[in-house]
């Protein structure tokens, strides 16, 4: 299995200090799989012009194969006004319609105020429906009070995060099953 940790802002520390956090307990838990972390701010992306994402080059066309690659993607995302950040949509913009299809994500939210939680739910989750992904229901959301010193300092977020990786690779379980399931029906 691909697993893909995005990190998909190309600004600021405290969505990678989750999606950090996040890897090192898949490292403990899912030690058998691929994994991947991208880091956006660490990437030259281009701007998507309407061409397939085969068409890129350099680091465009690596972090989008990545992603299309996985079967799995955890992606961290912060909120800037109120919405996802620039760097993220063109991810997206990168990839076909329907690039996400049969993919599970799961979502980690950051945000300066808990004004922002609807973010994810109002557009973050439409676009990844959109894209035909399978996306885990619940996310974690984390405020700028939980963050001291670029740390994070609320035992709580730890435990949401590890039920969000648990819930995600419960969901991948379960539609593995289903498309073997759906593949042995062909009978070929």
């Amino acid at each position: 299995m691909n697993i893909v940790a995005l990190s998909g802002s190309n600004v600021g520390t405290k969505t990678k200090i989750a999606i950090d956090y996040a890897v090192d307990k898949l490292k403990e838990t899912e030690e058998n799989q691929q994994m991947v972390t991208l880091d956006l701010s660490a990437y030259d992306i281009q701007f998507s012009d309407g061409r397939n994402y085969l068409d890129y080059k350099g680091d465009t066309a690596y972090v989008a194969k990545t992603i299309m690659e996985a079967d799995v993607i955890i992606i961290g995302t912060p909120i800037f006004q109120a919405s996802i950040p620039a760097s993220l949509k063109n991810i997206f913009d990168l990839l076909p319609t329907d690039g996400l299809r049969d993919k599970i994500v799961s979502m980690i939210v950051t945000a300066g105020s808990q004004r922002h939680y609807l973010v994810a739910e109002m557009q973050l989750k439409p676009i990844l429906n959109y894209m035909k992904a399978h996306v885990v229901e619940n996310y974690v959301f984390i405020e700028e009070k939980d963050y001291h010193m670029k740390e994070i300092i609320n035992d709580d977020v730890f435990l949401r995060i590890d039920r969000l990786l648990e819930d995600t690779f419960t969901l991948s379980e379960v539609y593995q099953d289903v498309q073997k399931k759906k593949d042995a029906a062909y009978g070929f």
